[in-house]
């Protein structure tokens, strides 16, 4: 039996023709019914050149077990959230590798309601009979059939607007050459039909598998130039841009300056407890000094929890969250099957600077100002669990006060950081920021980053590790 190596903790990715290929796809959906057992099947898949052939052999390994198949085509992760639970399915599979490089693909698996099936609750198991490939024989074969899924997702997405902007804005939008130029059409449509008036500049707009403009994935400094290049060009009043599969969004001020996700977060929560205080708001511990200040302030009840989709969801869901946000990107609605969107976030920003006469990067200076960061900083590192432990136990000493919600989180009265091993990448990634103080946060990142070095380097003159 050989492992297949492209199980990760939340979802399936691999090199495609060395980890990945549609035999292999064709296995994990004929796994996939073994364990669920479904009826109907909702299934998708991005632009990528291979995502076709695989969502064919998927459809192919779900009908041999006597699932029938829902082909909403190519879309984006939430679209295949969204028609899950639209169209009352058992499940959903979307074949994407999000951000990877173009030779990579993957899936994402969940089941009825759309909750998302990870390395806690099932994946697992699915490998498992991936890997065995033995089958029973299925008593029927499953039926296939295509179904457009976009206008009722473009409907739903209209539920987010709670009235109709006076203000026309102008916004560069950067697909990417990912899945999320056809939506954003669709989208435009909606907004146009209830009288929004808005200009989208876009950029990179078709589907292009080859990605000709480098890899959908706004997290990598070197990949925003071009929408921070034509915020300038045009004047915009922001920017937005997509990974590969749209579940993540990135924002642009006015200046082109890239917003740090962190702050959103914020600004997201504190649009959400105006219209309804005193629900529950969910964030992750990798920066939290400023979502807990904008949480409190409006009067909600905030909620930490382990960063990740598959956690933040099953959280949501556990504190029937209204909203939830992580600083890379996620953002959660409860009225979304409290699950991931990245079309949800521009209708919000479209009411909030509607009602903000500033331009956009003055609705967040002072959080910027008040709460500065690093930014996440990842660290390819001998042993990260035991350096891990070796940074906790130096800052405890000097009288940090330390949590483990996710990773380890030490707090200062001026300033605090977090430390985490990637649940998708050998790394460590670190998280820093202050009180009011960039001098304290660069000092403290500086001071952080030697620690480690030096805990490292000692790994590895003990065990011959590969070098920071």
């Amino acid at each position: 039996m050989n492992e297949l190596t492209c199980f990760k903790a939340y979802d399936i990715r691999g090199e495609v023709g060395i980890s990945l290929n549609e035999e292999i796809v064709f296995r994990i959906g004929r796994a996939y019914a073994q364990w669920l057992k479904p009826h109907r099947v909702v299934v998708g898949g991005d632009a990528r050149l291979t995502s076709t052939a695989f969502r064919q052999a998927l459809s192919r390994g779900l009908m041999a077990s006597g699932v029938d198949v829902i082909d909403i085509g190519m879309c984006g992760t939430e679209e295949v959230y969204f028609a899950t639970q639209f169209l009352q399915a058992d499940g959903g599979i979307q074949i994407t590798a999000s951000h990877n490089p173009a030779q990579y693909n993957g899936l994402k698996l969940v089941r009825e309601k759309a909750i998302p099936i990870h390395g806690e609750n099932g994946l697992l198991e699915i490998k498992c009979l991936a890997e065995q490939s033995d089958f029973p024989l299925a008593l029927k074969h499953g039926r296939y059939h295509q179904y457009d899924s976009r206008p009722a997702w473009a409907e739903h997405m209209m539920s987010y607007l709670k009235y109709t902007p006076s203000r026309r804005l102008r916004i560069v939008v950067n697909s990417g050459h990912g899945a999320a130029g056809p939506a954003l059409d669709a989208l435009n449509t909606a907004l146009t039909a209830r009288g929004v008036s808005v200009e989208f500049i876009r950029l990179y707009h078709q589907p292009d598998g080859t990605f000709p403009a480098d890899v959908p994935n706004p997290m990598l400094p070197e990949n925003r130039q071009q929408t921070q290049q034509a915020v300038l060009r045009y004047q915009a009043d922001f920017g937005v841009a997509w990974d590969g599969d749209f579940d993540r969004c990135f924002f642009f001020d006015e200046h082109g300056d890239f917003i740090e996700s962190y702050y959103l977060v914020g600004l997201f929560a504190r649009w959400f407890l105006r219209q309804q205080p005193g629900e529950a708001i969910l964030l992750d511990p990798r920066l939290t000094w400023n979502t807990l200040d904008n949480i409190h302030t409006a009067g909600g009840r905030a909620i930490i929890s382990r960063t990740g989709h598959a956690f933040i969801k099953a959280r949501m869901r556990q504190e029937d969250a209204l909203y939830g946000g992580e600083m890379r990107g996620h953002h959660y609605f409860r009225a979304f099957g409290y699950c991931d969107s990245g079309m949800i976030p521009l209708i919000l920003m479209l009411q909030i600077l509607d009602g903000a006469p500033l331009p956009f990067s003055h609705l967040l200076r002072e959080a910027q100002a008040r709460y500065p960061v690093s930014g996440e900083i990842n660290l390819d590192v001998a042993q990260p669990e035991a350096l891990l432990q070796r940074v906790a136990a130096h800052y405890v000493t000097l009288g940090g006060s330390r949590d483990d919600t996710d990773g380890m989180s030490v707090d200062f009265a001026q300033w605090r950081f977090n430390l985490r091993a990637s649940n998708t990448e050998p790394l460590l990634r670190l998280n820093v920021e202050s009180r009011s103080s960039p001098g304290l946060l660069k000092n403290k990142t500086h001071e952080l980053l030697a620690l480690i070095a030096s805990y490292h380097f000692q790994e590895i003159n003990h065990d011959g590790s590969n070098a920071l």
